[in-house]
Formats: structure tokens, C-alpha cells, sequence
């Protein structure tokens, strides 16, 4: 599967070890930033990734901030992407369950490397449940306001 990552200064440590441990398992990994502890902005790497997983280049992003809430906020504006903020095995199955998450927002300060991992994993491994296809459309709807 390909999956684009993307963070900030405040989780560009915990993409890093991210993008070694999905490459390990297997998956292609496009790295869009950033690299480094100097300052930027989340929102342009939001943008990035959900840019990509929006038009089909990536099956998934993985985006990571300080604690995760900015670059979630910021990814949920690009049309089509449904981007969760999860901070436990829980709410990461559960976003692939339930709301069918394309983009998964981790908070770089908050949570150790192998949580973050086991996180991905779940999230990668859990199927959507097409019960939850109504909702979904309803979210989608949102997006096109003109269209209500």
C-alpha cells in the first residue's frame, strides 16, 4: 500500500520512525515533510498529504504535529479526506471501522514511538464497516454545500 506521511516540526521525530517501521512492513512510503526541528506550518503539510490521498497518488496518510489536533483540523478541509485524530489502538480501529479514516493525525509529543506504531498497524488492518456508508455520505454532503 502506499502511504503518505507528513508533520510538522513538533512530529517530524515520530514520522521519521513511522516511515521506517511501514517500509519495513513492506508498504511505499512518500515522505512530504518535514525533515528537521525548524519551524513550520502544519497546515502546509496537511495540505500535502491530503492533497495526494485525496487524488488517489497514496491509499492512506499518516499526518503528525505536536498533539495531533492542528494538522487534523487543517487535513478535514480538503474535500475528501476524513482525516481522525487517535491517540489509542481503540480509536484507531475504530476509525477505520467506523468513519472509514483515509488520514490518520498523530500527536508527535504525546505519543511513544511503539503506541504510534501499534496505532498504524490497527488502523492498516482494520476493514471499514459499510453499514457506516450513510454517514459517510451525509459528511460528504458537507463538503458541497451548494449541493444540499
Amino acid at each position: 500500500m502506499k502511504i503518505a506521511l507528513g508533520a510538522d516540526h513538533g512530529g517530524y521525530l515520530l514520522k521519521d520512525a513511522l516511515k521506517k517501521y511501514l517500509s519495513d512492513l513492506g508498504h511505499e512510503v512518500e515522505d512530504l515533510g518535514t525533515n528537521g526541528p525548524g519551524r513550520v506550518d502544519y497546515p502546509d503539510y496537511a495540505r500535502l498529504v491530503g492533497e495526494v490521498v485525496a487524488a488517489g497518488r497514496a491509499e492512506r496518510g499518516v499526518l503528525v504535529c505536536g498533539t495531533g489536533i492542528g494538522i487534523s483540523i487543517a487535513a478535514n478541509k480538503i474535500r475528501g479526506i476524513r482525516a481522525a485524530l487517535v491517540s489509542s489502538v481503540t480509536t484507531a480501529r475504530l476509525a477505520a471501522e467506523h468513519n472509514n479514516a483515509n488520514v490518520l493525525c498523530l500527536g508527535g509529543r504525546l505519543i511513544a514511538e511503539p503506541l504510534a506504531a501499534e496505532i498504524v498497524q490497527t488502523w492498516l488492518d482494520t476493514d471499514f464497516e459499510s453499514r457506516h456508508q450513510p454517514r459517510l455520505d451525509k459528511i460528504a454532503m458537507l463538503e458541497r454545500p451548494g449541493e444540499r
